[in-house]
């Protein structure tokens, strides 16, 4: 048992500056390969965070779910298309804290266990990993922690309890914090908990924070209040007294208005989604500041040192040389899953995120001749691969994969890719010349996959969106999509998008890379340069502590 992990403890001496005891709780964490609690970019953002508060000396611990099942394991079908598949997963790096909490779900008593993950093991602060997979619970509450994102809404419900209530109360027995932070909405019953305990709204806001990452109200989780009163999902607390805290009096609650109602603060992910968060909410009674606070990974996971090492001396030959290795890396792992040689002297194109429809993975394939002819001149060929997990039961998703796996089967210089975790992930963002983001406009929260894509000398082609307005330069660091109207109807969007999106790949970037390729060392450099410090983690861990916490 991880004795000294029973109770709030660091074994390294907290910084002044981040001395005030902060308890950050997230439905998922992307830490390391071997740990598969994620799904995607709130994951990955999760992780870099707990990275940059141990690099810190912060005083902060993550509270987070450990998923029996994890995400999904992405196979593949005799045909090559996909197929989510649900494997059990043992950790032997987690420790039991000794600590067992009990919490209600559908006033139904269930135990929940604290995994800690220790600080030396990845680099984090110290980690609790909740489960209820324990032989004193029953079958059913023993599934509340197998899936992330459970399809079943009351699995969900029961998820959020177990995140929220069940934390807050690890927490407690830890010895305490100053100040609870909830990433996303997912743990919002924390909230109830700690008005349950200080009886007084004004002592449950000077407690509670909160980051929305969702920039649009249909993304924004929404419930029939009546059922999360049957589920326990406020924690006892009746529901006349549950309307007059949030403000909801009709049927149906809105889990981040309810979030901003009770934090003392709040936070969008970039300075563009800080401004359509406050445009989105604040008609709103009774919310909160949000404030906005740009999302940021980890250098020190996420660089390739000797890139960095070329790039500082400013060693263009030996720079070329490395990115031309770490291709070659890349590409074994593509003969390896479609049995294609990719060459490492041709462009190589990466389009790799979570499958979601806003995302548009498939915008470059709008036209397929188009795409057929771009791919195969001759003089300037180039290769393109995609890769991503579409979540296991949106199956317009896993179609849009599908599509795109039968179309790289006609196509030699076109690969498309399972397992995308942060293994893969790596391979990918540091063996592409370009990092393709595709979203449609303003639905980005922030997207962080061209942050690390840069610091491996990608240059990002991307719509204006998220992160990118406070970093692209158009044709010095990056090349940047014009912003399309976003008055037109979806299509006429995404066909805007496309033409622009071809036009500058046909006419500035693949010549660039052939015709001047001192020019795109430039371009690549500058995309090196530019992403650090300002989008790397250790800027953002300190600003929540300056802006959020210490307020």
């Amino acid at each position: 048992m991880a004795s000294q992990y029973n109770r709030w403890y660091h074994p390294y001496d907290i910084n002044e500056q981040y001395k005030k005891r902060v308890a950050y709780f997230c439905m998922e964490y992307g830490i390391d390969q071997a740990l598969k609690v994620y799904s995607g970019g709130l994951g990955f953002l999760a992780g870099s965070h707990m990275r940059s508060a141990y690099e810190l000396r912060q005083n902060m611990i993550g509270i987070g779910m450990l998923w029996k099942y994890g995400y999904y394991d992405q196979e593949r079908n005799e045909d090559q298309t996909m197929r989510p598949h649900f494997q059990q997963k043992f950790y032997s790096f987690l420790e039991d804290s000794g600590i067992t909490v009990r919490v209600l779900v559908n006033e139904h008593p269930v135990l929940v266990k604290a995994m800690v993950l220790k600080p030396e093991i990845f680099g984090t602060v110290p980690m609790y990993f909740l489960t209820t997979d324990i032989p004193d619970n029953d079958h059913l509450a023993r599934t509340i922690t197998h899936r992330l994102y459970d399809p079943e809404p009351q699995a969900r419900i029961a998820q959020s309890i177990v995140l929220g209530v069940g934390g807050a109360k690890v927490v407690e027995a830890l010895g305490g914090a100053e100040i609870y932070h909830m990433n996303e909405g997912h743990a919002l019953p924390l909230a109830f908990k700690l008005f349950e305990e200080y009886g007084k709204l004004d002592e449950v806001r000077k407690r509670l924070v909160f980051t929305t990452h969702t920039p649009e109200k249909a993304g924004n989780e929404q419930h029939d209040i009546f059922l999360l009163h049957r589920m326990s999902f406020f924690n006892g607390i009746p529901l006349d007294e549950v309307r007059e805290l949030t403000g909801m009096h009709g049927q149906m609650f809105d889990h981040t208005l309810a979030a901003l109602r009770l934090a003392k603060i709040a936070n969008g992910v970039s300075q563009l989604h800080g401004e359509v968060a406050r445009d989105m909410w604040y008609d709103n009674e009774g919310v909160c500041e949000i404030k906005a606070i740009t999302n940021a990974q980890n250098f020190n996971f996420w660089a390739d040192e000797e890139l960095w090492q070329a790039m500082e001396r400013d060693d263009n030959e030996t720079l070329a040389n490395r990115k031309e290795e770490l291709k070659r890396q890349l590409f074994k792992e593509v003969a390896n899953q479609a049995g294609k040689l990719f060459r490492p002297d041709v462009l190589t194109v990466v389009w790799a995120r979570r499958f979601a429809a806003y995302k548009r993975a498939d915008l470059l394939v709008r036209d397929i001749q188009r795409f057929v002819d771009f791919i195969s001149n001759k003089e300037m060929p180039v290769q393109v691969i995609w890769a991503g997990k579409p979540y296991p039961f949106d199956f317009g998703a896993i179609n849009v994969f599908n599509r795109l796996v039968k179309l790289s089967q006609q196509l030699d210089n076109v690969a498309v890719l399972t397992g995308y975790e942060i293994e893969l992930s790596r391979k990918l963002k540091q063996g592409c010349d370009v990092w393709l983001n595709t979203p449609r406009r303003p639905r980005e929260a922030s997207g962080t996959s061209g942050m690390t894509a840069a610091m491996n000398g990608g240059v990002n082609v991307s719509v204006q969106d998220g992160w990118l307005p406070e970093y692209a330069r158009n044709g010095e660091n990056s090349f940047v999509l014009p912003v399309a109207d976003v008055s037109k109807p979806n299509e006429a969007q995404d066909d805007e998008d496309y033409n622009n999106l071809m036009r500058m790949f046909e006419k500035e970037i693949v010549p660039v890379y052939y015709h001047n390729r001192e020019r795109w060392c430039y371009i690549m450099k500058q995309s090196m340069r530019d992403v650090v410090p300002h989008f790397e983690s250790n800027r953002m861990a300190h600003q929540y502590y300056e802006q959020l916490f210490n307020v």
